[in-house]
């Protein structure tokens, strides 16, 4: 495998932002793609930074994240630090924190990545509430200086931080810069496919997460593997819709940040998001069903659907989702009101 590099030959730096279980993964996926010591004699570690500098002293001296990954030993190179310094010579960064705090996060950590073309990796999934934004423009908001990209696909973060098979990826507009960076995260486990659509592939994400939600809720309401079936399928159909009325490409959406993530997270109670629906159809309220846990879909849903609507695109699964989190509808009548829409060509 070819290792980008920079001009000097060394390896790609790549500082990871974020330490919760994802961040962890990908930080270990980072350091077993480095080149091996002989062919790349003083190969940079990985920085792992977050904020609570006991958990990350903690993590460096055990060499794991108990807290979110645990029993995964964390990969030769990973450097936990929450010194934000660590990341002042960093080559990327791939920011591995919550959607809706993204722009609070850049904000203080400005002076550490206020570097002119600056690739910023984009590893939530999620649209921006209040401002309706997608988060790469979010980051231009927030460090105009920087070029973002976007990391999605079907993945796990104990599959990937444990080293099993794994495939994702890596867009951003300037594809060969996608390329280089995918060539760097890509190892013996962990495929990087690259990708000039950041658009659909950010939209992808964003929307199986909410899609995820309507699953649970029907698996969790006992209405069967059937209506599941359908319901990815129908789900499937608004997001493409949705994607290709924002500049997404149809073909992106086929791929692994679109059915791919979509197929993963409406068929697993690893995913937070089915499970936090699969909780609300057995009868857990909102409070009790999310478990005191950030479920990106729930903060996703009203703002996908309000740019849907604006953007003239119908998006019922979407709709329903938001209604019962909204407390507009109840499960069941959501229900009945999906059975009962008019019949229509499939498309």
């Amino acid at each position: 495998m070819t290792h980008a590099a920079d001009a000097s030959g060394r390896p790609l730096r790549i500082a990871v932002i974020g330490a919760g279980a994802w961040g962890t993964a990908l930080a270990n996926a980072a350091a077993r793609a480095q080149p091996d010591a002989s062919a790349a004699p003083g190969a940079p570690s990985v920085p792992l930074w977050g904020r609570n500098a006991a958990d990350m002293a903690t993590m460096a001296t055990r060499h794991e994240n108990a807290r979110f990954l645990p029993g995964v030993i964390l990969a030769d190179g990973v450097a936990p630090s929450s010194d934000p310094g660590v990341m002042d010579d960093a080559d990327a960064v791939l920011l591995v924190i919550p959607a809706q705090q993204i722009r609070a996060a850049l904000a203080g950590l400005r002076p550490h990545l206020s570097r002119p073309g600056l690739p910023v990796i984009i590893c939530a999934k999620g649209i921006e509430r209040g401002s309706g934004l997608f988060m790469s423009d979010v980051v231009r908001q927030a460090l105009p200086e920087a070029v973002p990209g976007v990391l999605s696909g079907p993945s796990f973060a104990a599959d990937v931080a444990r080293g099993l098979p794994t495939a994702v990826v890596l867009a951003a507009d300037d594809e060969r810069l996608a390329a280089r960076l995918a060539r760097r995260l890509s190892g013996p486990t962990l495929r990087v496919y690259h990708s000039g659509d950041m658009r659909g592939v950010e939209i992808g994400g964003a929307a199986k997460n909410v899609l995820a939600i309507a699953c649970g809720i029907v698996m969790g309401r006992g209405l069967g593997e059937s209506a599941r079936a359908a319901l990815v399928a129908r789900g499937f159909a608004e997001m493409v819709r949705f994607a290709t009325a924002f500049g997404g490409e149809t073909a992106t959406l086929m791929g692994l940040s679109g059915l791919g993530d979509l197929v993963l997270t409406c068929g697993s109670a690893q995913s937070r998001n089915f499970a936090f629906g699969q909780a609300l159809g057995a009868g857990v309220d909102l409070a009790a069903a999310s478990g005191g846990k950030l479920t990106e879909g729930a903060a996703t849903a009203p703002v996908l659907l309000q740019r849907a609507r604006a953007a003239g695109v119908d998006m019922p699964v979407a709709s329903a989702v938001a209604d019962i989190l909204d407390g507009r509808l109840s499960i069941d009548d959501a229900v009945d009101a999906l059975m009962m829409r008019p019949l229509r060509r499939e498309g």
